[in-house]
């Protein structure tokens, strides 16, 4: 519960980066069969209450795009994974999260309706099994807008709608949450008080710093998932 709130709180200031050193925590202290179904619902809690408490600033136009392609992700995801060798997706997905980070690339046409719905087919179609996917989303959000409340929020609403597609598909494979029902509830206590929290804090960190803080530890997360797949290929 105490590692949900800090990572909570985390997230809160800077829209990311609370469920990965979250997940890395819970092997031996939550069954192994438990860790990824326990994490999405308690990330539900953090990434829904964040936006929730900042929600003058959802931009509801991402919301059913995204949407539509996570349902179509979720049930392609199969012949997705049998098309791809997924011991180089990771390295792939890093490799794409540095250069949309960092390059002048041209901004997409349209409303961005269809990079939010092509967003929500991969992760809902992958990230169950890739791991951590949110710097992705990021990315994309943050070529769309720079500003500090949307980036945080709307980031917080593809995640929410992404782990909400998870705790549902776990439903339909039969994982018993009532099991694990007192931890979670502690937990899902934990991020909602840790993303209060976070939107407290948020507002001292400039405007300024934070859009070279936000790309710092998007870059950051790319590379851990680089890294940390290298082993697997040698």
């Amino acid at each position: 519960m105490l590692a949900a709130f800090l990572t909570s709180a985390f997230a809160g200031v800077f829209g990311m980066g609370g469920g990965v050193p979250l997940i890395t925590l819970m092997p031996g202290v939550v069954p192994v069969l438990a860790i990824i179904p326990v994490h999405a619902m308690t990330q539900l809690a953090s990434n829904g209450s964040r936006a929730l408490f900042g929600w003058r600033h959802i931009d509801r136009s991402l919301i059913l795009p995204f949407v539509v392609g996570g349902l179509g992700g979720a049930a392609g995801g199969g012949l997705l994974i049998d098309a791809i060798n997924l011991d180089w997706l990771p390295i792939l997905i890093g490799i794409v999260i540095l250069v949309i980070t960092w390059l002048p690339l041209p901004a997409a046409g349209g409303d961005g309706g269809f990079a939010m719905a092509m967003l929500g087919f991969y992760q809902t179609g992958v990230g169950m099994l890739v791991g951590a996917t949110g710097p992705l989303g990021a990315a994309l959000l943050a070529r769309r807008n720079k500003q500090r409340d949307w980036l945080v929020v709307n980031t917080a609403v593809y995640m929410a709608l992404n782990h909400l597609l998870k705790v549902l598909a776990f439903l339909v494979l039969g994982f018993s949450f009532a099991a694990y029902a007192p931890l979670i509830g502690g937990m899902m206590l934990a991020v909602i008080a840790g993303s209060w929290v976070g939107t407290r804090l948020r507002q001292y960190l400039p405007q300024g710093n934070f859009q070279f803080w936000f790309k710092l530890l998007v870059t950051i997360l790319a590379l851990r998932m680089i890294l940390i797949s290298l082993p697997e290929l040698s």
